[in-house]
């Protein structure tokens, strides 16, 4: 008897079911449903005290998952969120930095739901300075008939600052090159001034020299 009842006009039955289904579906307003979402945003290092050098960047990729109103997940993007690891207590002791939720800031009724990595691995040294020769970079000769006869630079020294790792006495800044391929006067420039290492960084508001060059005429013997 319960068989029969259960299976008695069971197409109507499913129909139904199928029905309240889409109807609670229907019903059921948009902002009362949630979803989650996967999102990678950048974690910035801030307040790197004055005399530590971070030698090698780390990879600061936060990799999130969030979960928010179904109405607004899809219009999230990584911009509306920000992550900040404060670096003023840090350590050339320490390279391990743990990350906590507390640092990622995510918009009004977004919840964090997990992320990773938990750490992350910042390798610091001390801030060593030092007093570079700059030399000029010269490519080419003057045309025929005419020589090179002498070159001053201004500034001919510059301080730079870097881990203590990158920073070497033998090193020299350079210039970007001067060609005096087709020069046949004296020649006053500006160039660029060029780092020995990427990691080095040049104590100067203008990061720039001048440049003077003697060109002369080459006496044809008579």
């Amino acid at each position: 008897m319960l068989k029969k009842l259960i299976f008695r006009n069971w197409e109507l039955k499913l129909l139904a079911l199928f029905l309240a289904i889409v109807i609670w579906i229907i019903m059921i307003p948009e902002e009362k449903t949630f979803a989650e979402k996967n999102l990678a945003i950048n974690l910035e290092l801030v307040n790197i005290p004055p005399e530590v050098e971070i030698v090698e960047r780390p990879d600061t990729t936060l990799n999130l998952k969030v979960r928010a109103r179904q109405r607004i997940i899809n219009e999230l993007r990584p911009e509306q969120f920000s992550a900040r690891l404060d670096m003023s207590k840090a350590s050339i002791y320490q390279q391990e930095y743990l990350i906590d939720s507390s640092m990622i800031k995510v918009p009004d009724g977004v919840e964090i739901v997990s992320f990773s990595p938990a750490y992350i691995h910042v390798k610091l040294e001390k801030t060593a300075k030092i007093e570079m020769e700059v030399v000029p970079t010269i490519i080419g000769k003057p045309p025929e008939g005419y020589r090179l006869a002498g070159m001053e630079i201004s500034p001919s020294k510059v301080m730079v600052a870097g881990p203590e790792s990158k920073v070497r006495a033998r090193d020299k800044v350079i210039t970007s090159p001067i060609d005096v391929s087709t020069l046949t006067e004296d020649t006053n420039l500006e160039v660029d001034l060029i780092l020995p290492r990427p990691e080095l960084r040049l104590l100067t508001p203008y990061p720039r020299a001048k440049v003077s060059l003697t060109i002369e005429e080459i006496e044809k013997d008579k």
